[in-house]
């Protein structure tokens, strides 16, 4: 009999978030996986070769709308992760991923959060949320380690 492939829930925000995040397409062949990230046309056409769902895009410069964008995506995030159980949630960040990784959390799961490559000596702030209940967190600058001196130095993953 064999072993049943954990479930890794890959999730970001859209943009240079993403593209990090399909950087690490090469682990969609070892385990079960799902992609979750917002809707836009670009993502949309994704959907035909991924296992995925969407949430919400909105942007925290239009505060009062993303108030309300934030909470869906939130309870959205709940129900995907309801929905497909995964093992682990694995993200680049921003405000998109932050509350699966929270929910993931609650239900005893591993969060693996990979900081981004964009940043070489300040943190972002979904980094600084998600740092305190991440199982690994991953800089990819040598440099962030001073602010996050329990992760790891994963090196680039472009």
């Amino acid at each position: 009999m064999s072993k049943k492939r954990k479930k890794v829930l890959f999730i970001s925000s859209v943009g240079g978030h993403l593209t990090q995040l399909m950087q690490l397409k090469p682990l969609f062949e070892k385990y079960d996986y799902y992609l979750v990230t917002e809707k836009t046309e670009v993502t949309a056409a994704m959907k035909k070769d991924h296992p995925m769902s969407f949430l919400v895009y909105g942007a925290r410069n239009y505060p009062i709308s993303y108030l309300f964008k934030f909470s869906f995506n939130c309870l959205k995030s709940l129900g995907i992760f309801l929905k497909e159980r995964p093992d682990v949630v694995v993200t680049t960040g921003v405000h998109t991923s932050v509350p699966m990784c929270y929910i993931a959390k609650l239900f005893r799961k591993k969060v693996v959060f990979i900081e981004s490559f964009a940043k070489t000596s300040s943190p972002t702030l979904s980094g600084r949320l998600v740092y305190p209940i991440a199982d690994l967190f991953i800089v990819q600058w040598e440099t962030m380690l001073k602010h996050y001196p329990k992760a790891v130095h994963g090196g680039s993953i472009y």
